[in-house]
């Protein structure tokens, strides 16, 4: 199962059009709409997109193709930065999986595109320990957090980010921002928890 674009989705991809620029990663891309939307910008060089799902990927890439963008959109398949191998990039959006999971029984594929883990934070904090290397001095990540995750935005800056709210919608059970997490200057490897 492909993750479907949604309220998180659309939020993310308002400032993704405003802000994306240069070479652009595309964590958790689903059916594509950040990369797609990236790509389009002529301000962005080029987008790598990448996905656990072999589905998510190629609808993707076939959606790349109708829209005549697959010449600026490489896609891989593999979780979180594991495909990227050593690549840093000007913006990485990552519309990462944040549903807290604990006390459903997730039996396939389709609870991947949900879940972020037990608290909902699990899937997100492995990110936050790793996105910092892969961004360029002056680089940035443009991402989506709900009211139901398990991380606040002080454990964030806990994990040596600069922490912007950009945007946010309110649903009638959870709000959701957009942020742009910006490393610190100086900022050193935070191998387990929390700088």
């Amino acid at each position: 199962m492909v993750y479907r674009p949604a309220e998180d989705s659309y939020l993310l991809n308002e400032y993704v059009e405003r802000l994306a620029e240069g070479l652009v990663l595309d964590l958790g891309t689903g059916t594509g709409i950040q990369a797609l939307t990236a790509a389009s910008r002529p301000e962005v060089s080029r987008v790598l997109a990448t996905d656990v799902s072999v589905e998510a990927v190629r609808e993707a890439r076939e959606r790349a193709g109708a829209e005549g963008l697959l010449d600026r959109v490489d896609f891989l398949v593999g979780d979180l930065f594991g495909p990227v191998r050593g690549g840093v990039f000007d913006v990485v959006v990552f519309n990462p999986p944040y549903l807290p999971s604990e006390g459903w029984e997730l039996r396939d594929e389709a609870s991947r595109a949900w879940s972020g883990g037990p608290t909902g934070g699990e899937v997100f904090r492995r990110f936050l320990r790793e996105a910092w290397r892969y961004l360029k001095p002056g680089g940035f990540v443009l991402t989506v957090v709900s009211s139901l995750t398990s991380v606040s935005l002080e454990e964030m800056g806990g994990y040596g980010y600069r922490v912007e709210v950009l945007g946010r919608v309110r649903l009638f059970f959870e709000e959701l921002l957009c942020l742009r997490l910006t490393p610190r200057r100086g900022r050193k490897a935070c191998p387990g928890s929390p700088c």
